[in-house]
């Protein structure tokens, strides 16, 4: 259960590669709960993003922030704090930087890349607890981006361009390799989220590649939706475990570009 909510932290953590969705002063709230059958809904963590301007290098850069923890009743159990940061260059769209600043109870780890796309190349830097610093440089394709930049790329998918549950794959940047998200859009649903209604939305399942072969047969599937509306952001993702499902469900949203019109209740 720990990895689970730390895998839902992490793809909350995002930030879409889509000019239209980059969107100054948009903050997006999350709870991360644990179910069961005989388990009620249990909500054990937070996440947080948020969409600033800023300057990198001098020049003007969308700065993505995101955060997600435990919450203090249960620390005792397992304590999570991690940080996430990215910076998009405003005329391009495209992720410049990315860091991570990751506290897991005993284990920490950092890490940053450099995105030169002009060569089609990244640049990462990572340290993990008392450890020497590694670094690598690998190549690229356009379609390459971090966890953080890739996962609300699934924001600007436009569903009329897709068959219902055809494959489609992202390649993520991910501990100095190139991992695959393999996902499948299922359609329209209204999806019903705890204390915030009812809302339509674009159904999606998703498999991260469990090894550098990108073999998806053993991967876990996991399942998030979408507003069907023009802010396209996450209102819900559930993903299985060995007993019950952990479940990662909007809160508190202020700043969107566009109203919110799929929230129907």
């Amino acid at each position: 259960m720990k990895h689970s909510i730390l895998f839902l932290c992490a793809v909350l953590i995002a930030a879409t590669a889509s000019a239209q969705l980059y969107h100054a002063g948009e903050v997006l709230r999350y709870k991360v709960a644990y179910r069961a059958k005989l388990i009620p809904n249990t909500e054990m963590a937070t996440v947080v993003m948020a969409t600033t301007l800023d300057t990198l290098g001098g020049r003007p850069v969308y700065k993505v922030f995101g955060e997600g923890k435990i919450m203090p009743s249960y620390r005792w159990f397992f304590n999570i704090d991690d940080k996430y940061t990215i910076y998009v260059d405003t005329l391009s769209k495209r992720t410049v930087r990315f860091e991570s600043d990751i506290f897991e109870g005993g284990y920490t780890f950092r890490s940053h890349y450099t995105y030169d796309w002009q060569s089609v190349q990244v640049h990462t830097w990572s340290q993990s607890r008392s450890n020497e610093p590694k670094q690598h440089s690998f190549a690229l394709t356009e379609q390459s981006m971090d966890p953080v930049s890739l996962y609300f790329n699934l924001r600007s998918v436009d569903a009329s361009l897709f068959a219902d549950d055809t494959p489609r794959e992202l390649e993520m940047v991910l501990e100095n390799k190139i991992r695959r998200l393999r996902y499948r859009f299922l359609g329209r649903e209204v999806c019903k989220v705890p204390k915030k209604g009812k809302f339509r939305t674009l159904k999606f399942a998703c498999t991260l590649g469990s090894s550098e072969e990108f073999s998806f047969t053993d991967g876990s599937e996991f399942f998030i939706w979408i507003t069907d509306d023009d802010n396209k952001f996450p209102v819900m993702l559930s993903s299985p475990i060995r007993v019950g499902s952990v479940r990662a469900y909007i809160s508190g949203w202020e700043g969107l570009k566009y109203p919110l019109v799929s929230r129907v209740q």
